[in-house]
C-alpha cells in the first residue's frame, strides 16, 4: 500500500476555473480584448498563470484561430502582470473544493497517509489557498525561484524530502498532461482524475496508471498498488 499522496491543485483538489478566467478576462480587457469563454480558458490551464496568459493573449490576438496561435507577443509581460495582480486580490472568491475532496483528505489523514500538494501556481498563492481550503495537507509548494514549474520534478522532490517519504511509497494524483508527465519524470505511479480540466477520453490517450471518477475511489487504488 502506498502511504504518500502528492496532489496537483487546480482541477484536482480545487475547482479554480472561474477565478482564473476572471483574472484572464480582467487582463485581456485592460489590453483591449474581449473576455474568453470558460471552455476556452479550461483548455489553457495547467502550466501556471504565465503560460495561461500567454495562451489566452495569443488566442485573442488570432481572433480564436487556433491554427495561428503564437504565444510570443509584445504584450505578454503586461498581460501576465495584470492577470497575476488581479488573481492575488481575487483568487479565492469562486474557488471551491471538488465534491468529495474534503472527505477524502479526512480519510487519508485518519489512515496516517502523508499528503502534499505540488502545483504550478506561484508559491505565495498556494500558501494562501492551503490555509483556506486544505489545512490538513502536510506540505504544499508552488513555483518559485527555487522550484521550477512541472513537469520538472523540483516540487515532487521537495515534497518527498519535507515528508521524509520514500519515492517507492508515493503516488501522484492530477488531472492533466502536465501532471502525468511530472509523475513519469519522478518515477511515481500516476492516478488521473476525470473531474478536472481534461476529459476522460483525452486522459486515456496519455496512459496514466489509473483513472478515477470520484475522490472516494482513491483509497482503494492506494491499497491496490504494489
Amino acid at each position: 500500500m502506498k502511504n504518500t499522496v502528492i496532489f496537483d491543485l487546480d482541477g484536482t483538489l480545487l475547482n479554480t476555473l472561474d477565478d482564473l478566467a476572471a483574472a484572464v478576462d480582467f487582463a485581456l480587457g485592460k489590453l483591449g480584448f474581449k473576455g474568453l469563454d470558460r471552455s476556452v480558458v479550461r483548455k489553457f490551464v495547467g502550466n501556471g498563470i504565465r503560460k495561461l496568459t500567454d495562451r489566452a493573449l495569443a488566442f485573442s490576438v488570432s481572433n480564436g484561430k487556433t491554427s495561428e496561435l503564437r504565444e510570443e507577443n509584445a504584450q505578454s509581460e503586461k498581460c501576465y502582470e495584470l492577470c497575476l495582480e488581479y488573481y492575488k486580490a481575487h483568487g479565492a472568491e469562486k474557488t471551491r473544493l471538488y465534491d468529495g475532496v474534503s472527505e477524502l483528505l479526512t480519510e487519508l489523514k485518519s489512515a496516517g497517509i502523508k499528503t502534499a500538494v505540488v502545483t504550478n501556481k506561484v508559491d505565495e498563492a498556494v500558501k494562501e489557498l492551503r490555509g483556506l481550503f486544505f489545512p490538513s495537507i502536510d506540505f504544499a509548494v508552488g513555483i518559485s525561484e527555487a522550484i521550477r514549474p512541472k513537469p520538472s520534478c523540483d516540487g515532487v522532490n521537495a515534497a518527498l524530502a519535507a515528508l521524509r517519504a520514500d519515492p517507492r511509497d508515493a503516488v501522484y494524483v492530477g488531472d492533466g498532461e502536465t501532471d502525468i508527465a511530472t509523475a513519469k519524470n519522478a518515477g511515481l505511479p500516476v492516478v488521473a482524475v476525470s473531474w478536472g480540466f481534461r476529459d476522460k477520453a483525452f486522459l486515456q490517450t496519455l496512459e496514466p496508471d489509473y483513472i478515477i471518477d470520484a475522490p472516494s475511489e482513491l483509497p482503494a487504488i492506494l491499497r491496490a498498488i504494489e
